[in-house]
């Protein structure tokens, strides 16, 4: 796992920081080289070491960024980001976690009330002091307020895509030692949930004690936090690694109980004492010549622990596979013989829902489509931004614009090694109606409306209204739901689905990790109405084609099968659905 990511955080602390003290223009190019070299494909620790020359080979990476780069990979730290710490010593990423607080409010209101964490702003606002800083006001001051709790719950948990490539190289990393046999990650993160408040690893190993060593010296490891004789805790880059040894033969019992989840076991654990068994982290176990079962966790004659389809199949059911293993149904399923046969990545065709520089994104229209056949991908349809309520800094485009590019589209579309389709992310005003002319609509491929304003309260109607729209193919982002930053709007998923599945209209699984949006629970109820799941990218430029697994697994925990989602289908199954001539 390249460092790309953990060097972009850095920048992005910078700007804030910067941001926070009026520094004009600088933050701006610090978060342009962050997003850059996040996106880099090439390992950033590699060009350092080349020298500052070649990490400026990053576009938007000058010589004052390059040198800082150099500077962190030689000494671990960069000196004018510890003076900047050192001038404003605030929890920056806990305190912009609320909404509508941004840097340059931290720093206010560091200067004029020493706010420095989250717990101090709460302080000040319930103490009503914010509201007497200039320009500010008690309505400030109560959003402020409003925020915070969601604010709180979200700083102690860390996105999927955060997570997830930390405990994958930790897991591929304790592989390459002798004393491990198994290792594989466990808990919510093997369930795919969208945000995890620690990693999982599960090892089988017969020598613990050089395990927890292997593993407390892991060079990623920014801090120990504890070790013990099988279990420890690592932290890497603020997510917390929580390790346990187990004995290899107990492995797959042991990968069962701690995948979860709490409802799932407790499901599975009932259903084995209606059959004399008794189910934990060392086993399966016949209790049925046992006097007390509660005298030890190994009582009683072992039935099954190696491996989990043993200890599935000695209760009567098949493997579960852990995306669904949030006690929705899933083991009467398992029981019947009626789980789904779950949507895999290979099934996905194409992105319908991506943009180019036209609008906000970071690549030109060719480079987007030469990035989608690379990746793979048999079509991509284009879906800049229209103009409306959300389109922040003029990004949108207007219909005149939009005409233009529907011109450039079908000129690139007849060179293109890939099937190319023009189309729109059209905003859903707040009373339901599309920010694009319907004739404009009618024009193009396909068409996603989306949510992107005024995104709190009920929002069933104003997407009910949308998805009934004859022009609109997929309604994008239903919630408009931000992970850790914002809940979204609260939507009847039944009646939204039950009208997209009579008018056709797709409902999206947005991939991006910070939206995973439809969630997985949703998705569930949606199929079960009957609507078509989309599972889109929404790329602003190629690396983000790879955000198309979270949105495969988000889908998968919502039990869907291949034939539920549009991009499973061809390029002439696109046509089919979407009307096109």
């Amino acid at each position: 796992m390249s460092r790309n990511d953990e060097v972009a955080r850095r920048l992005e602390e910078f700007a804030d920081l910067l941001e926070a003290q009026d520094v004009e223009y600088k933050p701006r190019s610090y978060r342009r080289a962050a997003e850059n070299i996040r996106d880099h494909p090439e390992a950033v620790e590699t060009l350092a070491a080349e020298g500052e020359d070649a990490v400026a080979e990053i576009e938007g990476v000058g010589d004052a960024i390059s040198s800082k780069i150099v500077e962190y990979f030689e000494t671990d730290e960069i000196e004018e980001l510890e003076a900047l710490r050192e001038e404003l010593p605030v929890e920056m990423a806990a305190l912009t976690a609320v909404e509508g607080v941004g840097p340059k409010t931290v720093g206010t209101l560091y200067e004029e009330l020493d706010v420095r964490t989250l717990e101090d702003l709460e302080s000040a606002a319930r103490a009503g002091e914010i509201q007497n800083v200039s320009g500010f006001g008690p309505k400030t001051e109560q959003n402020i307020l409003d925020g915070i709790e969601f604010a709180k719950t979200a700083h102690s948990r860390q996105l999927l895509s955060e997570a997830r490539p930390r405990g994958e190289a930790v897991r591929d990393a304790l592989l390459e030692e002798q004393t491990v046999e198994r290792c594989e990650l466990a808990g919510s993160i093997r369930r795919w949930k969208p945000t995890v408040g620690d990693v999982d690893v599960l090892v089988g190993s017969e020598n613990p004690e050089a395990v927890v060593d292997a593993f407390s010296d892991l060079s990623k490891a920014d801090e120990v936090i504890e070790a013990g004789t099988i279990k420890a805790s690592i932290r890497i880059e603020q997510v917390r690694i929580d390790l346990r040894v187990v004995d290899p033969a107990e492995f797959g019992a042991a990968l069962q109980y701690f995948t979860g989840s709490k409802q799932h076991n407790v499901t599975v654990r009932n259903r084995a004492i209606d059959r004399d068994l008794k189910v934990n982290e060392y086993g399966v176990f016949d209790i049925s010549e046992v006097d007390d079962p509660d005298s030890g966790q190994r009582v009683g004659e072992l039935v099954a622990r190696e491996n989990e389809q043993e200890v599935y199949s000695a209760l009567g059911m098949g493997w579960i596979p852990p995306e669904l293993r949030e006690d929705r149904g899933e083991v009467a399923a398992a029981a019947e013989g009626n789980l789904p046969e779950l949507l895999e990545l290979s099934a996905i065709g194409g992105d319908l829902h991506t943009h180019t520089d036209w609008s906000d994104g970071g690549a030109t229209l060719e480079e987007m489509i030469e990035g989608a056949a690379e990746f793979g991908h048999d079509y991509l349809c284009v879906t800049d931004h229209a103009t409306g309520p959300g389109m922040v800094g003029g990004v949108g485009l207007d219909d005149d614009r939009l005409r233009e590019q529907l011109g450039e589209i079908h000129a690139v579309a007849g060179d293109a090694p890939i099937d190319v389709f023009a189309g729109v992310e059209a905003n859903i005003r707040e009373d339901g109606s599309i920010s694009v002319d319907d004739d404009l609509l009618a024009e193009l491929d396909l068409v996603v409306a989306s949510p992107h304003a005024a995104l709190d309260g009920d929002g069933t109607e104003r997407l009910v209204t949308a998805a009934k729209h004859p022009e609109v193919d997929v309604v994008g982002h239903p919630t408009g739901r931000y992970l850790n930053s914002r809940e979204g709007l609260s939507v009847d998923i039944e009646h939204l689905a039950e009208v997209a599945a009579e008018h056709d209209t797709a409902l999206e699984v947005n991939a991006n990790p910070n939206r995973l949006d439809l969630a997985g629970h949703a998705v569930k109820r949606a199929i079960e109405q009957g609507a078509t799941i989309v599972i889109n990218t929404d790329a602003h430029r190629p690396s983000s084609f790879e955000f198309v697994r979270f949105g495969v697994q988000t889908a998968r925990r919502g039990w869907a099968e291949t034939a539920d989602v549009l991009n499973t289908r061809d390029a002439d199954g696109i046509r089919e659905f979407a009307g096109m001539d």
